[in-house]
């Protein structure tokens, strides 16, 4: 068996071929709300991840393909929607009904055990939760937009989602979750906010996966009772990150810890000078007016060889002790894993992430970011469990680089699958010598006038 057989028969069920057709299956089973529409909801969905998954540059560009072949193989697309149409269709879809694609490849996931290296500690996984902005414009809105005015009376007007990532420290892949929308709601003049997306989304996710044990892990905008109400609530186990600053009862309640020497620690010290120490104390109110609900502080300071001094600090509803603050603090350090290899990745690694493909009236903006997102998702997968696609990645270098011979080979060969693209990137493949369709150039020809 050759190399690149071999490479093509690994966890199948996992490859980008057989994602795109369960997205397809998926895509089909939405409900069609028009009457005797021209192109289906499924094409125009697939249309929208083809574009993602391409990395196109513009929508202009992905409709301008040459090679109509490749899409209908590939993306198992029945008919092709002008960029027009797409903007118009995709514009009329909640994007809730994109939330069974998202937990179509979470559930293959999971019967190809992809996620058991994921657990994080007591049999949990690690979610990181954060808000991000993808869309402004002073001009463009729809009726979902959040607005922002200035003090010289001009108004920008922007889009922002709560992202969720399964994320592990010892792994540079995440795995994206449905993300829930920070927008205008129906009805509502005053703006939508991450808290009250925080809340729906722990809603939607319980809802999707009632037994599923997981750890939150945020930034200090999370640790607020309200929040925190929520998530034990949902049995959801959490990790928050917090500021002296921001949680003065908080911290004071800890000082007073350290006086009366209640306060447990570990100390490390490695052979460079560097020492690192995490202290921490069990059963502390979040704040003076919610004296109710108990959290457990975690302190981490770290001194470099050269003497700088680096904190952090989280609270958790986990029982710390000697054993597992290392682990904790490891936890909440992987946050920034959303904002490195999630939101970095898609603004600066091919993906367009703040490109304005279409803005629409309703909900376009929000499905192309949702698009974009599964795209995202499905290419975490094959970098996770697709030695072909590591392959390739291996043999083009940066991210964007693998992109560009993806869209080239996709553009100049008739494909049956993206695995023959990852392949012919992978092992090389013949350049045929280009034929045009005349037999003589037209300036050669003779002139019978």
């Amino acid at each position: 068996m050759s190399q690149a057989t071999d490479l093509r028969r690994q966890r199948q069920h996992l490859h980008f071929d057989a994602l795109m057709q369960l997205a397809r299956r998926g895509f089909e089973k939405l409900p069609e709300q028009r009457r005797c529409p021209a192109f289906s909801l499924a094409d125009t969905l697939m249309a929208g991840l083809a574009l993602f998954s391409l990395k196109d540059p513009s929508l202009l560009a992905f409709c301008r393909r040459a090679l109509d072949h490749n899409l209908r193989s590939v993306f198992g697309l029945k008919a092709i929607p002008s960029d027009t149409q797409m903007r118009e269709i995709l514009d009329e879809v909640h994007p809730g009904r994109l939330r069974p694609a998202f937990g179509d490849v979470f559930r293959q996931l999971q019967r190809g055990k992809v996620l058991e290296p994921f657990v994080f500690l007591e049999g949990c996984y690690l979610v990181a939760l954060d808000g991000v902005e993808y869309f402004r414009s002073d001009k463009i809105h729809c009726d979902h937009c959040l607005s922002c005015q200035h003090n010289n009376g001009e108004v920008s007007y922007y889009h922002q989602m709560l992202g969720a990532v399964i994320v592990h420290p010892d792994f540079p892949e995440v795995i994206p979750l449905m993300p829930e929308p920070i927008h205008r709601q129906d009805g509502h003049v005053k703006n939508d906010c991450e808290r009250n997306a925080a809340r729906r989304w722990i809603k939607q996710f319980r809802k999707g996966h009632p037994h599923l044990g997981i750890i939150v892990t945020e930034d200090a905008l999370g640790s607020n009772a309200p929040h925190i109400r929520d998530l034990l609530e949902n049995h959801i186990h959490f990790i928050l990150g917090v500021k002296e600053g921001d949680h003065q009862h908080l911290f004071a309640q800890f000082d007073r810890r350290v006086e009366a020497d209640q306060v447990e620690a570990v100390h490390e010290e490695d052979v460079s000078g560097a020492s690192r120490s995490w202290m921490f104390v069990n059963g502390v109110s979040i704040n003076e007016s919610n004296q109710e609900v108990l959290v457990n502080l975690l302190v981490y300071v770290e001194v470099d060889a050269a003497g700088e001094i680096h904190t952090w600090a989280w609270v958790t509803d986990l029982s710390l002790t000697v054993d597992n603050v290392q682990q904790v603090a490891r936890g909440g350090r992987t946050r920034w894993r959303i904002e490195n290899e999630t939101f970095n990745t898609l603004k600066n690694q091919g993906y367009h992430f703040e490109h304005n493909y279409g803005h629409g009236y309703k909900h376009l903006a929000e499905v192309f970011a949702w698009l974009m997102m599964l795209a995202f998702l499905i290419d975490q997968v094959q970098q996770r469990c697709n030695p072909l696609f590591r392959k390739a990645w291996q043999k083009k270098g940066p991210k964007c680089a693998l992109w560009e011979a993806v869209r080239q080979l996709f553009a100049s060969f008739e494909v049956s699958s993206m695995a023959e693209i990852y392949q012919g990137i992978a092992f090389g493949f013949k350049r045929p010598t280009l034929k045009t369709l005349i037999d003589q150039p037209v300036e050669s020809r003779p002139d019978t006038s």
